[in-house]
């Protein structure tokens, strides 16, 4: 397994994580595999929005004796009112639903106390504005939350909650189909055919909101990293065909700030599968071959996919990409982190001899000799 730190809090995160949605309403002798399966290839990141007690009380008695052995996002503000999935901004019934979950784990910590769907403006003063903040203060105070993150599918709103400085952690929806419908679209009605089709480009927001994250230290858990399973069936996919689980996985890990992709499983096997992604070729890594159909729409953006490479003065050419486009969002500013990062490459963009080999390579004309002599300029 690979690890990434997630931020400034001191802990590491698997870049495959476990989203335990699949295994609400499975009965625990289907739950107990994939728990343990998962712990066994190495991945210690989860998790649990569901409300409802019995999947809880599965998944802690899956983690008997393995608490130690996994890093929980637990959710502050979900509910089941009407035994309906809700969202909750007052103080008693938040205090109930996360209490329950620290008895149904049988634990008295959760690693990240996560301040629940934060998507509107209405969501964010109630939250930044209500109770929700101060609770999980509180836990975090009482040494019952390690760190305080967040969960949005909204990238303006988003970012407006990484702006605050009061999250480590951001749980966002990121594959390649969202990042290429607007912020204002519902991105699953989208790959449900249920919404207005459009000409696909990136959207700036989402790719703003990644450098910012990446600028702030703020760390990105990946939700919705199969689009709902979408991106991998012929029938639902944008692209002229469908995307692979590594293909996914290798999309939401090349974004700036993401430290783990959440899968959702239903089976052992299904985590196996998705764990392979570790030993996988680049060949097999590449989404450029898939989304490259709209490269008319990417022209000139880079999408960190690497295949401009090999480099022959050996530059990391997609990490000088992202570090350039996280410091160009305040030239005047660039984070210490970011300037380390860059000067801790072994190659930098001040090697490169401008053969153009990589933008001959590259499927969406990124003009990489230029982005060379700016980072390396900028950086120094």
């Amino acid at each position: 397994m690979i690890y990434r730190p997630i931020g400034n809090t001191g802990m590491n995160a698997s870049v495959i994580g476990i989203g335990t949605e699949h295994l609400d309403n499975k009965p625990y002798s289907e739950v107990e595999p994939v728990i343990r399966t998962a712990i066994e290839h190495g991945i210690n990141m989860m998790d649990i929005f569901m409300p409802g007690e019995p999947v809880r009380q599965n998944i802690g008695k899956a983690l008997a004796g393995l608490r130690d052995k996994m890093l929980i996002q637990g959710h502050i503000g979900s509910t089941d009112i009407n035994e309906q999935y809700d969202k909750s901004r007052d103080l008693k019934t938040i205090k109930k639903y996360f209490e329950n979950l620290l008895r149904c784990l049988n634990t008295d910590y959760i690693d990240f106390g996560m301040l629940f769907y934060i998507d509107s403006e209405k969501d964010f003063t109630d939250i930044f504005d209500g109770d929700s903040l101060s609770y999980a203060l509180e836990l975090k105070k009482k040494g019952h939350i390690r760190a305080i993150g967040a969960s949005s599918h909204n990238p303006v709103i988003a970012r407006k909650v990484v702006e605050t400085g009061l999250i480590d952690l951001l749980m966002f929806s990121i594959n390649p189909a969202f990042d290429m419908v607007p912020a204002s679209t519902d991105v699953l009605s989208y790959l449900d055919g249920k919404a207005e089709k459009f000409e696909m480009k990136l959207d700036p927001d989402r790719a703003a909101l990644y450098r910012l994250c990446e600028q702030k230290s703020t760390a990105i858990t990946v939700m919705k990293t199969l689009g709902a399973g979408k991106l991998l069936s012929p029938q639902f996919s944008p692209y002229a065909q469908p995307l692979s689980i590594t293909q996914c996985i290798h999309y939401a890990l090349t974004r700036p700030a993401v430290v783990s992709a959440l899968i959702g499983y239903s089976t052992k096997e299904q985590v196996t599968e998705a764990v392979n992604y570790i030993n996988a070729s680049e060949e097999e890594r590449d989404y450029s071959s898939v989304i490259r159909d709209f490269q008319g729409n990417l022209k000139g953006s880079c999408v960190y996919c690497n295949h401009c490479l090999p480099c022959p003065s050996e530059i990391n050419i997609a990490d000088v990409n992202k570090y350039l486009d996280i410091a160009m969002l305040d030239e005047s500013n660039i984070p210490p982190s970011i300037s380390a990062h860059y000067k801790a490459m072994e190659h930098r963009a001040h090697e490169c001899i401008s053969c153009g080999d990589c933008e001959t390579r590259c499927p969406f004309s990124v003009p990489v000799v230029q982005n060379m002599k700016k980072a390396a300029a900028l950086f120094g």
